[in-house]
């Protein structure tokens, strides 16, 4: 744990580094960070990240405090304080401080080493849909997620409650059957999820054996 005001600022030519990655010893991802003390001092120099030097890295840019004007590519961006910037590998991309104490926090990775979307969010994706009745709606959302986690066994309980809400009972059973093989757990919250009414009672409602 670390606290950006604790971390040593390093001045190199016109930017003040903040050497996060190697304060928290991060290998997952790279993490920096930049500060700038006034208006007007540059914060992130202008660069792409296939120049020598660079990791090829996608970078997101997260403006913590203060306000920076950022130029990605051809275009300028206001970025107060909460505002996060994408930028790719290719893309040229520098940023200004607009107010004093201005941080912007630097996370990046070569493109794609994340692998997919994590399987928890397609369902949290389908939430909304799901709170809203839309229950086939909410199938259709968390059912993208089968293209890269097509075992996963809590999306598949998920879908299953998605389609036994929306009257789409065998397509509940078969989704049941992959859940209940592959996390036990499944199998005792479909015992008292209301979401399953409709199919608890079938005959083909998946048993310890099937």
């Amino acid at each position: 744990m670390v606290r950006i005001d604790d971390i040593e600022r390093i001045r190199v030519g016109g930017l003040s580094w903040l050497p996060l990655r190697q304060a928290l010893g991060a290998t997952a991802f790279g993490v920096n960070g930049y500060a700038a003390a006034e208006a007007g001092d540059e914060v992130i120099e202008a660069h792409d990240e296939t120049v020598s030097g660079a990791a090829g890295h996608e970078e997101l840019y997260i403006v913590t405090s203060g306000r920076a004007r950022f130029i990605v590519g051809d275009e300028e961006i206001d970025a107060p304080a909460g505002t996060l910037v994408l930028v790719p590998v290719e893309v040229r991309r520098s940023a200004v401080a607009e107010e004093p104490n201005t941080v912007v926090l630097v996370i990046g990775g070569p493109p794609g080493a994340a692998g997919p979307r994590s399987a928890f969010e397609y369902w949290y994706s389908a939430q909304p849909a799901y709170d809203a009745g839309d229950y086939s709606r909410a199938f259709e959302i968390a059912s993208a997620g089968l293209a890269d986690w097509p075992d996963n066994p809590i999306l598949h309980y998920q879908l299953a409650c998605y389609c036994s809400l929306a009257g789409r009972l065998d397509e509940a059973i078969e989704h049941l059957r992959v859940a209940f093989a592959g996390d036990p757990r499944t199998r005792e919250w479909g015992a008292t999820d209301a979401d399953l009414d409709a199919v608890r009672a079938r005959p083909d409602y998946p048993s310890d054996r099937t």
